[in-house]
């Protein structure tokens, strides 16, 4: 009795990973931090100009070298770290004349509190090859809108304080500027190294 109770546990929990595996699609809960988003045709990506504490940036001023972006904010609490110490894992792996052909941009969605200082500040705690960005809000809204990108802030409290949702992917960028691939939030080092050095 008790071998045929096994043999029917096992058959469930099988069905029930094959399912996993074949049908279900996890989607972010309403006041999560990560957005999935649904589009009706790929994003393009293109062009930008914004500004970080250099000075103007643009895509066009990476030509020649493989960018790394990504849409984030100094204040998230988990997201962001995660995929910034992957993005830097993956860029302490790279041989010098590799990371010399590499340029990691994040692109703050909270201009509101984002200061092009306080993003040098935060960015390059993970790595000195990455720069963070802002910019108007229009300008943020245009740019990602080219990479397809989402975000919304979330209500302030009584404090003032708010969190911002938003798309979670890291976009590749080849050395033409063409968008190749988004890599969603949860790729591992090895699957970034991979694409990235198909590039170089």
């Amino acid at each position: 009795m008790q071998r045929r109770l096994l043999f029917i546990a096992i058959g469930l929990l099988g069905g029930l990973l094959i399912w996993m595996l074949l049908v279900w699609r996890p989607v972010a809960e309403e006041g999560s931090e990560a957005l999935n988003q649904r589009l009706p045709a790929p994003p393009k990506g293109g062009e930008f100009s914004l500004v970080s504490y250099r000075g103007p940036v643009r895509l066009s001023d990476f030509h020649g070298k493989v960018v790394l972006l990504y849409f984030g904010y100094t204040w998230c609490p988990d997201i962001c770290p995660t995929n910034l110490a992957m993005m830097s894992a993956a860029l302490n792996e790279m041989r010098a004349e590799e990371l010399a052909g590499v340029q990691g941009i994040f692109i703050s969605v909270d201009p509101r509190r984002d200061t092009p200082q306080r993003l040098k500040e935060y960015v390059e705690y993970f790595h000195p090859q990455l720069l963070g960005v802002t910019g108007s809000t229009a300008e943020i809204a245009a740019t990602a809108g080219h990479y397809g990108a989402a975000y919304r802030p979330v209500k302030e409290d009584v404090e003032g304080q708010y969190a911002v949702d938003h798309t979670a992917d890291t976009y590749i960028i080849d050395r033409q500027g063409k968008l190749v691939v988004a890599l969603p939030h949860g790729s591992g080092v090895e699957e970034l190294l991979a694409v990235v050095r198909s590039l170089l």
